[in-house]
């Protein structure tokens, strides 16, 4: 049996999808009920009998710190995906990201090795990785010294509890995603900024990142666990873009005029103290923090060549034609 924790998120969501196309027997773990309702959507992306192949989800609600839950979870169970996390950038949260995030799987991990699991697939974050201003790899020293965003320090810790699981004996891969392209989620992450340029962003910054569509991240990771590659950690990118390039593709895709404003260094350093004023103001949740207004002018360039050449017949879809594909669906969802 496979179960998959964050079976409501993005990448679990759609994970789940591919996954019921194969006869094994799948569980998956929410939180909530009605979260559960989402995935149904985003099977309704792919196929028209939704049904034939939900149905075949065996769920549990369990919070990642629910260690009798999480035990149930486990019975029977041989490989196991790791989806669940917390995304916020907020420092404000970052005892909230450690309890989910690194705590959640330390205990993932633990009953890994309690139960014997075949093979553990963990997706990280290139929020994690080191930074170098001409390539960044797998071999790119991560700093403890550099500016850190919360996030990327509790997954970069996450990664430890993985590791150290490794070295107890349970077999693993570490998929390191870029911004990850999907559609089903455009009110938060990465799914918002869709949501943003329809409704008419203003500002953009020249900052490139690592993009990768939806479909290529559940692929790897696929691939990966039926592999016999075991205790290694993979780039998951398709393209370094700058903001202004994706944004620029988003507005072409709705037949919109793309974003001009370029948003300078003062400029977000300005921005970031005003939101934090306001947050202390109003109690309301940080937008900009100064480390994510570094890493939206930083030009990081990442490279997937160590998972190509272990994969030579994989192919990354063009992060254009993702666009064009995420954009079809928003756009029915908005006029229906």
């Amino acid at each position: 049996m496979i179960l998959v924790t964050g079976g409501t998120g993005l990448i679990g969501s759609h994970l789940l999808f591919e996954l019921t196309k194969s006869q094994q027997r799948i569980r998956a773990l929410y939180r909530t009920k009605k979260t559960i309702e989402k995935v149904k959507s985003i099977f309704s992306y792919y196929t028209d009998n939704v049904s034939d192949q939900f149905d075949r989800i065996e769920w549990l609600q369990a919070d990642l710190n629910d260690i009798p839950r999480l035990t149930e979870a486990f019975e029977g169970v041989t490989h196991v995906y790791h989806c669940a996390a917390l995304i916020s950038f907020d420092p404000n949260d970052y005892y909230k990201l450690r309890e989910t995030n690194v705590s959640g799987t330390a205990n993932i991990v633990n009953l890994s090795i309690i139960n014997t699991i075949q093979k553990l697939c963990y997706v990280s974050s290139i929020a994690t990785m080191g930074y170098d201003t001409k390539e960044i790899t797998e071999k790119t020293a991560w700093n403890s010294e550099d500016s850190k965003s919360v996030y990327a320090i509790t997954k970069y810790e996450a990664e430890m509890e993985v590791w150290r699981g490794v070295q107890e004996g349970v077999p693993s891969v570490i998929v390191n995603p870029g911004v990850v392209l999907g559609p089903g989620f455009f009110r938060y992450g990465s799914g918002s900024l869709f949501n943003r340029v329809y409704k008419g962003l203003r500002y953009v910054t020249y900052g490139v990142a690592g993009y990768v569509g939806i479909v290529d991240v559940i692929s790897s990771m696929v691939l990966l666990m039926n592999s016999d590659c075991k205790n290694e950690r993979y780039i998951i990118v398709s393209e370094n873009l700058s903001f202004l390039d994706l944004t620029t593709r988003i507005s072409n895709a709705f037949k919109l005029p793309p974003p001009k404003k370029i948003a300078n260094k003062w400029m977000l350093a300005f921005a970031w103290r005003l939101d934090w004023l306001k947050h202390k103001l109003t109690g309301k949740k940080r937008r900009l923090t100064k480390n994510l207004s570094k890493t939206l002018i930083n030009k990081s360039y990442y490279s997937s060549d160590k998972f190509l050449e272990s994969n030579t017949e994989f192919k990354f879809t063009p992060i254009s034609t993702v666009v064009s594909e995420v954009c079809q669906v928003f756009s029915k969802e908005v006029s229906s």
